[in-house]
């Protein structure tokens, strides 16, 4: 295969995409099969214990997400995503063979640390493959492998009431296991190519920096930290729509949750999907012609589900909510495709996925709280109300974005 064609680094995003899409399908399974495994392993019949599942994994993930973007920085990518991938599909493979909760909970953990290794790698690299012309609309495809996995991850209920848990654990462990084999004979690391093969010195490979130097660039540079509000804010109602958007649809249109489940779930992902690409495609061309194009598209993306978000929280028909949802999806996605395009106009291409990391984990934790915070508002009827006061947040941080990040190139080096 020649690397440096132009179809390579369309190469990378199709095997990349693969990768996300089972690492959303990994994680989400567990939540789905709880029945039946809560029959083996009868401590899972506590709602407390599974919640504990819930949250190591996150915690976890949300503390080595800025670790895994410094390793990716200085290590090769593509034998870091492999053995990320490795592990985590080992580890759904054993969740298979777990008889005791103590078993499932550090697998869970370990889970936490693997999955975490991936997205800061994955983004960089194509991120290094994919220069002006094309970024957005990579990242933007990369991302429907997310939303996919998610979605296909939520039939592993359908699987296990087939056959069973345990099967359905071992033959998508498998799946991934075979799956790294594929990407370790078929994936390339660009700056370790560029490594060997550059013999010119006019272009020489950027040189990795020392943790502390890269660490101390990245919190004195203003724009980074803008770009940390403007990721984070968005993530309190992107997280509210994953693990609450199911509940207000049933509580606002007075449905019952194995109708408003699926409703919400497909609502979201299709119009998400979209979003992704629509913003993409857009970033990559207005770019071209206004250097602020990307931080323009992330914008309309964001202005987009401030009334998506007014109108989920204060919607009384099917019309109203599934409009607001379909709305908010396209927004969001918009969004979604942008972040790390706008990122590589602020930060070094040798600090990258130290900074997607460091996002991820504000990210991460922002959904940790939202999830908890309207928990609280729900048990109080407020569920509504919660969805429309996350708009105020969204505006802040597009009011911000858009005063302050005025970049000066595509690609900063």
């Amino acid at each position: 295969m020649n690397k440096t064609s132009n179809i390579y680094p369309w190469v990378v995003v199709a095997l990349l995409w693969g990768v996300a899409l089972l690492n959303y399908m990994d994680r989400q399974m567990l939540s789905t099969m709880k029945e039946s495994m809560q029959i083996d392993i009868v401590e899972l019949q506590s709602a407390t214990n599974f919640g504990w599942l819930m949250a190591i994994f996150l915690y976890i993930y949300g503390f080595m997400s800025p670790v895994s973007g410094i390793i990716a920085d200085r290590l090769n990518r593509k034998w870091l995503i492999v053995g990320s991938l490795f592990v985590w599909s080992a580890v759904t493979y054993l969740m298979g063979i777990a008889t005791t909760f103590d078993q499932v909970f550090w697998l869970r953990a370990l889970m936490g640390v693997s999955e975490a290794l991936y997205i800061p790698a994955g983004l960089s690299l194509i991120a290094d493959y994919h220069t002006g012309k094309s970024r957005s609309l990579a990242v933007g495809i990369h991302m429907t492998g997310l939303y996919t996995g998610q979605a296909v991850g939520g039939f592993g209920a359908t699987v296990a009431a087939a056959y069973s848990w345990h099967t359905t654990f071992h033959w998508f462990g498998i799946i991934g296991i075979a799956y790294a084999v594929i990407l370790m004979l078929f994936l390339r690391d660009k700056k370790s190519d560029e490594l060997l093969d550059t013999v010119s010195q006019e272009n020489p490979v950027p040189q990795k920096e020392p943790v502390l130097v890269s660490l101390k660039s990245l919190f004195t540079n203003v724009a980074f930290w803008v770009i940390l509000l403007y990721f984070a804010a968005p993530s309190l109602p992107g997280w509210a729509t994953k693990n609450w958007l199911p509940t207000l649809f049933a509580e606002n249109l007075d449905m019952p949750m194995s109708q408003a489940g699926p409703l919400s779930t497909i609502t979201i992902a299709v119009s998400s999907f979209l979003g992704v690409i629509l913003g993409g495609i857009l970033s990559d061309k207005w770019v071209q012609k206004n250097i602020r194009g990307r931080v323009y598209t992330g914008a309309i993306g964001l202005g987009c589900t401030i009334p998506a978000l007014l109108l989920l929280g204060f919607g009384d028909n099917i019309v109203a909510i599934v409009g607001a949802g379909l709305f908010f999806g396209v927004g969001y996605g918009m969004f979604d495709a942008n972040n790390m395009p706008i990122l590589c106009q602020f930060v070094s291409v040798k600090q990258r996925a130290t900074a997607y990391g460091m996002m991820n984990m504000v990210g991460v934790f922002a959904g940790a709280f939202i999830t908890s915070l309207l928990g609280q508002w729900s048990d109080g009827g407020n569920l509504g109300m919660g969805f429309a006061m996350l708009a105020v947040v969204v505006l802040i941080a597009l009011c911000a974005q858009l005063y302050f990040l005025k970049p000066k190139v595509d690609n900063l080096q």
